[in-house]
């Protein structure tokens, strides 16, 4: 029984899907950590020198001080100290992670349709010049164009056929 349990899995394990899907995580995740630096590293520094020097990681509110009482330095002088604090400098630092990922991924799908678009109508073009242009009239048997609805040759009525 517990072989016949391994053997399933490895089958499930091996099939396309399965190591297409764990490609995909594994390259998502690297992904996911680029964008991270993107943001943090690339775009939020120039973006919190434009807006008055703000760091935006360092952004939070207090609700509630810790055993030392604030104010705080920094977001991790609060947290050292114990305190509640909504960080929503943060959240805006993985906010704009989010929108730059959903347009990675919609630059990827869009441009994966239109590649997808240009298969189709290819394969729609070899299909249709694929198709047979004659058939042949059951009354005389001879060849005649497929969309004849009288053959030219005994001038039989083809629309019953």
């Amino acid at each position: 029984m517990f072989r016949s349990f391994i053997n399933e899995f490895k089958k499930f394990a091996v099939r396309g899907n399965v190591i297409d899907m764990a490609v995909g995580i594994i390259i998502g995740a690297a992904f996911g950590k680029i964008v991270d630096s993107l943001v943090k590293d690339v775009i939020m520094p120039p973006l919190g020198m434009l807006l008055g020097k703000v760091d935006f990681s360092n952004l939070y509110l207090t609700l509630h001080d810790g055993k030392v009482p604030g104010p705080y330095a920094s977001l991790e002088a609060a947290q050292a100290a114990g305190a509640v604090t909504v960080n929503y400098g943060l959240f805006i630092n993985t906010l704009i992670s989010f929108v730059i990922v959903a347009l990675a991924v919609f630059v990827l799908i869009k441009a994966l349709n239109k590649l997808q678009a240009a298969v189709d109508k290819k394969e729609a073009a070899d299909a249709a010049e694929a198709a047979p242009k004659t058939k042949i009239c059951p009354y005389c048997c001879s060849e005649i164009p497929v969309g004849a609805v009288r053959c030219p040759q005994c001038t039989s009525d083809l629309n019953n056929k």
